[in-house]
């Protein structure tokens, strides 16, 4: 059994999470720099199993799509290019840095270390990652 990979997408990093094999939990995997992250996540399919990707869908609350789309759809593209076999699977991605944030704080994270923008990245993904198993059960 494969796992399913989910992707933050930020035009400077990306943060990823992914599931066990049998796809009951969801975890942080790493905070990537977007440039690097074809590679990176290559890499990792070379070392483990992953036949879904879940990519953040990045939306204004009104539902139309925000500034960052454009990159984001860019980065979809290379990444079905260079998975052509891989479903990639949009979804909405609105407030999940807020509740990253509030989980951090809820979590007893010290400042400094809510700051850095990798973490929430990550949880992020894993926000993104939990929606999205929660629509497939």
């Amino acid at each position: 059994m494969g796992r399913i990979m989910a992707i933050d997408f930020g035009t400077k990093r990306i943060g990823l999470a992914v599931t066990d094999p049998l796809k009951l939990i969801a975890s942080s995997l790493a905070t990537v720099e977007s440039k690097e992250a074809i590679a990176w996540i290559k890499n990792y399919c070379q070392k483990e199993l992953v036949e879904t990707f879940v990519v953040g869908k990045p939306l204004q609350m009104d539902g139309s799509d925000s500034q960052s789309a454009p990159a984001t759809e860019k980065f979809i593209s290379l990444l079905a290019q260079a998975f052509p076999n891989m479903a990639i699977v949009r979804v909405d991605e609105r407030l999940t840095s807020k509740i990253a944030t509030r989980a951090m704080v809820e979590m007893g994270l010290k400042k400094k270390d809510r700051q850095k923008k990798g973490n929430i990245d990550q949880i992020s993904a894993v926000l993104i990652l939990q929606t999205y198993m929660e629509m497939n059960q």
